[in-house]
């Protein structure tokens, strides 16, 4: 039949495109307008192949094969198909499987049952190198696209570029047009502050600790192993926490290390542990604020978003969030600021909450990084959210509130 066809290698074409933008191959460098994306591919395909689109099939890599946000908000979109691969991680990589043998059987098969006249193949990978020959054989023509590459040397097989009937480049001006390096996440070597977004950029000029600095730490106080209060919580996974702002190393707590600081634990561990009065730093794009005895205020009476949240809201907020919030840390820490701001029936709890900057409260901050991790944020279960994806997910919470509280937290002025 006189149609097209695009298949699209999505780990190739978006690692591909952060090479170019962001200077790594890493997808968490850059933002994605997926349907941008896919109105390019078929504008251009149509275009050059001289024929109506049929289908767009978009191969990518899950965990668990489990489909991520972009995948869902994909495959509602007309002309597309989405398959799954798994996506494993070893030695500390991540690796898809699978997604080269779904892209060779869809090409062989559309070719054997002449469903199309050209297929678009958007990949690097030589394995599909004997798919595209027998795609040729059954009369089909075959036309290769490439990432401009960052080095501009190829970034693809050299035997399936040789095999291939047509090749083309989406140069950096169409990749552009729906995708960008992420802002102050990581900016590419030789970046200025100037860049990147003012917030990220307030929070990466922070002055640092003393300890940090070269400055002497205060004497450690007298140890009493009587006191169990004396000993530091451990992290539900296990892991030490975070040290003191007298310690050696930039150490950052977190709240819910802040929220049980002082507070009785029936076996301490073993080793040095920090005074119970002692004072926490927490990073904001103020600085360093400092956190002693006394200044933990009690967020019992705060509700999490969950509890302000009905069945008819959690339905709506799950569409939103597919077809409306694009995963942006800074908009995902907004987005869940604006749902937590518009549902508490008591004004007082807001500013209530205000009083905490810049420290979300660790039950509401536990939450808010938990919603972050359905866009992506989290590469798998088992990791944890990039420390600067986490500034902007706050810096972001806490912009939101200010616009209710005619606050100032998370503005770069300050």
């Amino acid at each position: 039949m006189d149609r097209c066809v695009v298949l699209v290698d999505a780990g190739y074409l978006l690692g591909a495109a952060a090479s170019l933008l962001a200077g790594e191959p890493s997808r968490s460098r850059i933002v994605v307008d997926h349907a941008g994306v896919v109105a390019g591919l078929r504008e251009r395909a149509e275009r050059e192949t001289g024929q109506p689109l049929l289908r767009i099939y978009w191969f990518d890599g899950a965990p668990d094969r489990v489909p991520q946000p972009e995948h869902r908000r994909l495959r509602v979109m007309p002309r597309v198909t989405v398959r799954l691969g798994a996506l494993t991680r070893t030695d500390g990589r991540w690796a898809q499987k699978g997604v080269d043998a779904a892209m060779h059987a869809e090409l062989s098969e559309l070719a054997r049952n002449r469903a199309c006249s050209d297929i678009v193949l958007v990949t690097g990978d030589g394995d599909l190198l004997p798919g595209m020959m027998s795609a040729k054989e059954h009369g089909v023509a075959v036309h290769l696209w490439a990432v401009q590459a960052a080095d501009g040397d190829y970034n693809q097989s050299e035997d399936l570029v040789a095999e291939a009937d047509e090749r083309r480049v989406l140069d950096r001006e169409w990749i552009t047009a729906a995708i960008r390096a992420r802002d102050g996440v990581c900016p590419p070597s030789g970046t200025s502050h100037a860049d990147i977004g003012p917030e990220i950029a307030a929070i990466l000029s922070a002055p640092l600790p003393e300890s940090a600095t070269g400055t002497p730490p205060p004497p450690p106080q007298e140890q009493h192993p009587e006191h169990p209060s004396q000993a530091p919580r451990p992290a539900d996974d296990g892991t030490a926490p975070a040290p003191a702002a007298g310690s050696g190393g930039k150490g950052v707590p977190t709240p819910k290390d802040l929220a049980g600081l002082g507070k009785p634990h029936p076996a301490p561990a073993p080793g040095p542990h920090p005074a119970a009065n002692a004072t926490l730093r927490w990073s904001s794009d103020k600085g360093w604020a400092d956190r002693g005895p006394g200044s933990d205020v009690d967020t019992s009476g705060l509700p999490t978003l969950a509890q302000l949240t009905t069945a008819e809201q959690r339905w709506a907020d799950r569409e939103a969030d597919i077809t409306a919030v694009s995963g942006d840390p800074y908009e995902v820490g907004q987005v869940f600021a604006r749902r937590w701001t518009a549902r508490i029936s008591d004004p007082a709890q807001l500013h209530q909450l205000s009083t905490h900057y810049p420290r979300v409260p660790h039950r509401i901050d536990g939450e808010l990084l938990r919603y972050a991790a359905r866009f992506g944020l989290l590469a798998h279960k088992d990791d944890q959210i990039d420390e600067h994806d986490r500034y902007a997910i706050r810096a972001g919470f806490w912009r939101e509130v200010d616009t209710h509280t005619g606050g100032v937290h998370g503005t770069a002025e300050d």
